[in-house]
C-alpha cells in the first residue's frame, strides 16, 4: 500500500506539473498528462512498476486472478466481486477467483462445527 501512496503522489505532482495539460481521469495509472495509458504501452509500464517493488515478472492479466482471489479469500461477496470487476456473468467470476487452501480448510472447519458443534484440529 506504500508503493500505491508514493504513486499517488507522484501523480499529483505530476498535475500540478503539466497544469492546464492535465487530464483528471481518475485512473491509478495514467500517462505523463493523466489520460488513460495506451494499450500497446500497459505491459511496458507493468513490467516497470513491478521492478521498481522487486515483485517477480508477472503478466498484467494475472493481476486481475490474484485480485479476485484476495477478494475471495477476504470473504468479498461474489456479486461485489462481479460488480468491481465489470463482469456480468458469475461464470467469469469462477474463472478468475482460485481456490486456496485456507478456504476448505475454513469451509470443513465450518462443516464439522455445523454438524457436531464443534471445531475440527
Amino acid at each position: 500500500m506504500a508503493q500505491l501512496r508514493q504513486h499517488r503522489q507522484r501523480q499529483r505532482e505530476a498535475r500540478i506539473h503539466t497544469g492546464s495539460l492535465w487530464s483528471d481521469s481518475k485512473l491509478v495509472f495514467t500517462n505523463l498528462v493523466g489520460r488513460p495509458v495506451a494499450p500497446r504501452d500497459h505491459s511496458l509500464h507493468w513490467t516497470a512498476f513491478l521492478e521498481r517493488l522487486g515483485i517477480r515478472p508477472a503478466r498484467l492479466h494475472d493481476a486481475r486472478h490474484t485480485t479476485a482471489t484476495l477478494l475471495l479469500v477476504q470473504g468479498v461477496d461474489q456479486r461485489v466481486v462481479m460488480s468491481m470487476f465489470g463482469w456480468t456473468s458469475s461464470a467469469m467470476t469462477t474463472r478468475y477467483q482460485h481456490v486456496v487452501p485456507e478456504l476448505v480448510d475454513e469451509a470443513n472447519r465450518r462443516m464439522s462445527e455445523l454438524l457436531w458443534g464443534q471445531q475440527s484440529s
